[in-house]
């Protein structure tokens, strides 16, 4: 059939508009296919919108546009406003790297890391329960809202089930700040926030971290000047820094928030990609539905496991829940399924130290690497989990040049610009290792040792 349809498609382009085709019974001799063949090439072509079928008549060739320039569609530039959204960074994690290039960047773990046969298996299980695809609650499973609870002390009826991290994170954004409003952020941060934020109309406001976390100091006087009603923090392996939230400022940044009447949105994003353990998330211990707490799946497990809870208590909650419902009903029972499924198995607890272990090696392999091949980069810290190092670059260069050369030398970093709310204060590089294979892992620092000498 396809290559009938070719044939034809071929034909029609040497005809005018208008003209009729050979018939159905001609075609048949000629091309000495079937009458169904005929049939289902003729159906492709019109939805195509080569040809058009007139029962009775016949087949046509359809009327060509006149002119023969571009369409012109910048009247569409009027409609859609001025706010347009910036997501080559986050389009670009997402893309699979070109043929011989080595990977640096990449927020998941590698296939061999991924727990295929246990997900495999759950979702196996899954398909078998009752009512596997029909509508769940619509707050989720009970059964899975209560494992995401009592990770960190919290009632079932305060957990919502949600499509991923990042789902949870619009969500909770739409849900409680307006339009226009302000959103106090680390700075730097994960740049799928400062995007989405930007897509909600919101204004990224940058507090400073150091080693230990976010200024509770400067989070209150941002406060003070902004009048904002929310702070986005990532206070456990934070990316791309690594930096864990010290325990004493833990209990800081939620006073201070509560002090200024607004909510904190905890991005638990790295807990089961931890290297050592860390401290109990900030949602641990609120009574007073300061801290919207999000834990994801997906990092741990696989790209496509997008399942998460949200920790939310007091009315907030029900707009969260109102909110989810209208933008996506809920999430699709199957993978909530799953997800159940995998993390009640035995298997969950093996996998974790599994990729504990992993990560320890692959860190220390490419802070190993940058220390033998590219001394003159200034290794902030070594994290004790999550997925990434972040690397300031010397002083005078520019990360997004050194991104394309280091490109062009067949290896792939991501420039640290676009993790900062505003202006960066220094170049750096975020360079992921949960993408490479260790050998891979000390030929990419070679090959962009090599880009910054040249």
């Amino acid at each position: 059939m396809a290559s009938l349809a070719r044939n034809l498609r071929a034909e029609a382009a040497g005809m005018r508009g208008g003209e009729r085709l050979s018939s159905s019974r001609m075609l048949v001799e000629r091309y000495r296919v079937s009458p169904v063949t005929v049939s289902r090439a003729l159906a492709l072509l019109a939805a195509e919108g080569v040809v058009v079928t007139r029962p009775g008549s016949g087949t046509f060739v359809a009327e060509r546009r006149s002119g023969s320039g571009p369409v012109d569609f910048g009247w569409q530039s009027v409609p859609l406003g001025h706010r347009a959204l910036d997501v080559d960074g986050l389009s670009q994690l997402l893309a699979p790297a070109p043929a011989g290039a080595i990977a640096l960047i990449g927020g998941y773990l590698p296939d061999e890391a991924q727990p295929l046969r246990a997900l495999a298996a759950a979702s196996a299980r899954a398909a078998r329960r009752p009512n596997a695809w029909g509508v769940p609650p619509l707050s989720g499973i009970p059964e899975l809202r209560a494992w995401f609870g009592s990770l960190v002390g919290a009632d079932p009826g305060d957990v919502l089930i949600a499509d991923g991290g990042q789902a949870a994170l619009w969500t909770i954004l739409r849900s409680v700040l307006q339009p226009g409003a302000p959103l106090l952020m680390e700075s730097p941060t994960y740049h799928g926030a400062i995007s989405a934020a930007r897509a909600a109309g919101l204004s990224p406001v940058p507090v400073p971290m150091d080693g230990d976390g976010v200024r509770p100091g400067l989070l209150a006087e941002a406060f003070a000047m902004t009048g904002a009603r929310a702070f986005y923090t990532q206070p456990t392996f934070q990316n791309p820094t690594g930096v864990v939230l010290s325990p004493e400022r833990r209990r800081e940044v939620v006073e201070v928030a509560r002090a200024a009447g607004a909510f904190v949105i905890e991005d638990d994003y790295a807990r089961h990609l931890a290297i050592t353990s860390p401290p109990p998330p900030l949602v641990t211990g609120d009574r007073d539905g300061t801290v919207i707490h999000i834990a994801s799946l997906t990092k741990a497990t696989a790209p496509s496991l997008r399942i998460a809870g949200v920790v939310a208590r007091g009315p907030v909650a029900e707009r969260l829940r109102a909110t989810q419902l209208v933008e996506s009903f809920f999430p699709a029972r199957p993978l909530q399924e799953t997800a159940l499924e995998l993390v009640t198995s035995p298997a969950w607890p093996r996998h974790l130290r599994a990729v504990s272990a992993d990560l320890r090696r692959r860190r220390d392999v490419l802070a190993a690497a940058l220390a033998e091949h590219l001394p003159e980069a200034h290794l902030t810290r070594l994290p004790q989990g999550g997925l990434h190092l972040w690397v300031r670059l010397p002083d005078g260069r520019d990360d997004l040049l050194v991104r394309d050369a280091a490109r062009a030398n067949g290896v792939l970093v991501g420039p640290g610009r676009p993790y900062f709310p505003a202006e960066p204060p220094a170049p750096h590089l975020r360079l992921s290792y949960s993408t490479a294979t260790d050998e891979a892992l000390s030929e990419g620092v070679r090959r962009l040792a090599a880009a910054l000498r040249d």
